[in-house]
Order: C-alpha cells, then structure tokens, then sequence
C-alpha cells in the first residue's frame, strides 16, 4: 500500500503512516483491524488502521445477541 500510495501522491502531498510494520494475514474480516489510507490532517494522506466493516442491518439481528457485522455490500440499494 505504501508503494501504491506514493507512486499516485500529487506535488506537495505526502503519505504519513502511523500504521507501522503490519502481519501479514490472509483475509479482511469483520471487526479486526486492518489497513486503509485515508486524509488526515492538512490533507495530507494517513495510511492507519481500522477496525473492518459494516453494522449488519437490523433483519438479520432479530434474535440474536451480537452484532458479526458484514465486509460486503452486494446490494446498491441497501441502506448502508
């Protein structure tokens, strides 16, 4: 991602990285973290990390104690 990110970078942006040296893994899943680069402060470009995903939508929680959370979005139309 640092590689990535830099070839793209514009005149005068930069990537600050505050997500230091990462495992390796073989997945994405719901309410780990993970990667992502978004802007940070000054419009400069932060690679960071995050806790991964969406909140399920609530017809799939009816009786159920936690929330798994979901990673893909198929439907365009879905209130997310």
């Amino acid at each position: 991602m640092r590689q990535v990110s830099n070839a793209v970078l514009e005149d005068g942006e930069e990537l600050i990285d505050t997500a230091g040296n990462l495992p390796s893994s073989p997945g994405t899943y719901p309410d780990y973290p993970a990667p992502i680069i978004r802007h940070g402060e000054d419009w400069n470009w932060m690679l960071t990390v995050a806790r991964w995903g969406m909140p399920t939508p609530p017809v799939y929680l009816k009786g159920k104690r936690t929330d798994p959370g979901v990673t893909n979005i198929r439907n365009v139309s879905s209130p997310h």
